[in-house]
């Protein structure tokens, strides 16, 4: 086995080695690798994760190269074999006959990268490259670049990997039946869990590069045939105009692609779960996976598919209809509970029972605060523990809620701060919130409660009767991607009926509730629309150039 040294090129001290300053001339591909190498560890400050390992090449010539990566981004075992132990061991006989000074300085004159990409690397995907900026942000992804002498391009070999997460069960959206694996951080992952549920050549991938500093991979599937064209065209738009210099969760792109900004209610949906993503890409939803995070979006969203769980097609549809209906009752009892409870013991008196009208009036006459401060008190307080509960290390977090809940219930009812009534009300409306399978769903219903508070605060029933009709009207608002929020209720569809409130058999069901069925069975004056139907978010950008998009390139279709 032919070796060569192990050491880093070091930059001298007082500039490059053509005698000028690192900063005085733009860094790029030089004619030696000496230089390449000075420029690398230029351009990266001398990072210590940078390897570069330097060999001769190609049996009697003896031309120079380097393979260089980032130690912790590159697979280990992938840059030793297929890499480096495929220049050493078949660039003999492919090169013996070249000159030593590799065939010329300019890319027409030497095909000496076109040969070892062609014939000695033993490695599944590898690409010339010959753009400066292109190299580094490979090698700044953990590919594996060869430099060599008296060339201007160099090889990019695809040695991705370092440390992952293994598939493990998702830490939400749990079922008793049903699939155990979820999302993991890695795009490619994420994209082989999808793929291996839906073995399909309809199934359509477009992958960009979103954030001018963080270079995030963002992966687009759909299918083809299925979604709508429309549709699949206003995301791409969507997300080509997006502007950010970091996309480090899909937050970040949710923010910036839904319909309307100013609105308690989720218009994207977002799951870790692979089966639920396959589900929804087979309805004619669109799904975008985002690198580094788990959660992926899904879109179009309406308002009945954050109450529903991916057991809900494990089990038998009569038990589905059920716990659909828990669902929808406890998300009334989380908005309403409360304010009921407070309407009724402020201004209707008349509609409570004798007997339990007395009992609440005794248990009242020594609480110092009016029911409202009560509510907000200890819906303040839940709300803490919630918090608390959820941040705290996971092994005491649900301890510390549960057991905090009980001491401090006690102890304000103990000290006559809070009715006993109370504590039921408010225990009641936290466990309701835990019942709805999205969380964020689960979070805009924390948030309305306050509102619907306020409003039974100071007008009773008169004034929650109110709020439910700014809330449904406002929901009767909200598109997702140009599909009303409320279909199929407004507008009326009855096909769409089998797989919402209720869940029908299968059989009954099939797949007449997917986006591109929508925009058929909608009127014509609420067809799909592109574009949206708010202001825009003040990052995504009207023009549609590279620069204003903040990514490089088109996507690629795979």
């Amino acid at each position: 086995m032919k070796s060569g040294s192990n050491h880093k090129a070091q930059a001298p001290g007082t500039g490059s080695a053509t005698g000028q300053q690192p900063g005085s001339v733009p860094l790029g591909l030089a004619d030696t690798v000496a230089q390449s190498l000075i420029n690398l560890q230029t351009e990266l400050g001398d990072s210590p994760d940078l390897k570069i390992r330097r060999i001769r090449i190609g049996g009697d010539s003896r031309i120079e190269a380097a393979a260089v990566h980032l130690s912790g981004l590159a697979d280990t075992v992938a840059v030793n074999e297929f890499v480096i132990g495929s220049l050493l061991d078949n660039t003999d006989d492919l090169l013996r006959d070249k000159p030593a000074d590799g065939a010329g300085s300019s890319r027409e004159q030497s095909p000496l990268p076109q040969v070892i990409l062609s014939r000695a690397l033993a490695i599944g995907d590898a690409v010339l490259q010959e753009e400066w900026k292109e190299i580094m942000l490979a090698i700044l992804s953990g590919d594996t670049a060869i430099l060599m002498e008296g060339c201007l391009e160099a090889i990019i070999c695809d040695t991705r990997g370092g440390e992952q997460r293994a598939v493990s069960e998702p830490s939400s959206q749990l079922v008793v039946r049903g699939p155990k694996d979820g999302f993991v951080e890695s795009v490619a992952t994420n994209i082989a869990l999808i793929r291996r549920r839906i073995k399909s050549s309809k199934l359509h991938l477009e992958v960009m590069k979103i954030g001018s500093e963080t270079h995030t991979h963002v992966a687009l599937m759909y299918m083809k045939g299925v979604a709508g064209e429309d549709l699949v065209q206003e995301v791409r738009e969507r997300l080509r105009k997006i502007a950010l210099e970091e996309v480090l969760e899909s937050g970040f792109i949710e923010e910036l692609i839904q319909d309307k900004t100013f609105t308690p209610l989720p218009t994207i949906y977002n799951s870790e779960r692979p089966d639920v993503a396959a589900g929804n890409l087979l309805e004619g939803r669109v799904v975008i996976i985002v690198d580094g995070t788990p959660f992926v979006l899904i879109l179009p969203a309406v308002f009945t598919q954050f109450f529903q769980s991916a057991e809900d097609y494990s089990q038998r549809f009569d038990i589905a209809i059920l716990m659909r209906l828990v669902r929808y009752l406890s998300f009334l009892v989380l908005i309403l509970g409360p304010s009921v409870y407070l309407a009724l013991t402020t201004y209707h008196y008349e509609m409570i029972p004798t007997t339990l009208l007395i009992n609440l009036l005794s248990q009242r006459e020594n609480v110092p605060f009016p029911a409202f401060v009560e509510l907000l008190l200890m819906e303040t307080a839940f709300e803490i523990l919630r918090e608390a509960g959820v941040r705290m290390p996971r092994a005491i977090g649900q301890t510390v809620s549960v057991v905090g809940a009980l001491i401090l219930g006690t102890a304000v009812v103990e000290a006559g701060i809070i009715t006993p009534i109370m504590v039921i009300v408010v225990a009641l409306t936290g466990i309701a919130s835990f019942a709805i399978p999205a969380y964020n769903m689960a979070i805009a219903g924390r948030i309305i409660r306050f509102a619907f508070l306020i409003l039974a605060s100071l007008f009773g029933f008169y004034g929650i009767t109110l709020g439910l009709i700014v809330f449904v009207a406002h929901m009767s608002s909200l598109r997702s991607f140009g599909v009303p929020y409320l279909f199929p209720f407004v507008p009326l569809s009855v096909n769409g009926q089998k797989d919402t409130i209720l869940r029908l058999p299968l059989w009954v069901v099939g797949r007449d509730k997917t986006p591109k069925q929508m925009s058929k069975e909608l009127p014509e004056y609420m067809q799909l629309t592109t574009g949206h139907d708010e202001q825009l978010p003040p990052l995504i950008l009207k023009n549609d150039t590279p620069e204003g998009r903040g990514m490089e390139g088109e996507p690629d279709e795979k």
